[in-house]
């Protein structure tokens, strides 16, 4: 892998954990009618209203990265050298096949075959 993939692809990853985190931190809809009612909300680190601002926008941030390493990585990942037929046809081309039977001997065909030794 190159450098490049590599970086992109350990910050895609973070990214991912960083989005899973905040989304689990943030309230849902529900939340607002018990913080109108003094929920103590409003003594929170970003005030009252501050926090879902604050997190809604980090997240949308998050994504829009996310997003960008996800086409980047696509990118990197088509850039690839592209091998020449299918590795069937490259099985089948390394493969060593006898001339002679084992014995060195050319038997008849079907002469040392399991179907004749087999008693009737």
């Amino acid at each position: 892998m190159s450098w490049m993939f590599s970086l992109v692809l350990t910050i895609h990853i973070l990214v991912a954990l960083a989005i899973i985190g905040l989304v689990l931190v943030q309230h849902g809809k529900g939340a607002d009618m018990g913080a109108a009612f003094g929920s103590g909300a409003s003594g929170s680190l970003f005030g009252a209203s501050g926090s879902a601002n604050f997190l809604s926008r980090t997240t949308g941030v998050l994504a829009a990265v996310f997003f960008l390493t996800s086409l980047s990585l696509a990118y990197f990942a088509s850039e690839k050298p592209k091998t020449s037929g299918s590795l069937m046809q490259d099985s089948v081309q390394s493969q060593t096949v006898p001339l002679a039977p084992a014995g060195g001997v050319n038997e008849p065909a079907g002469a040392g075959s399991k179907a004749q030794q087999v008693p009737k």
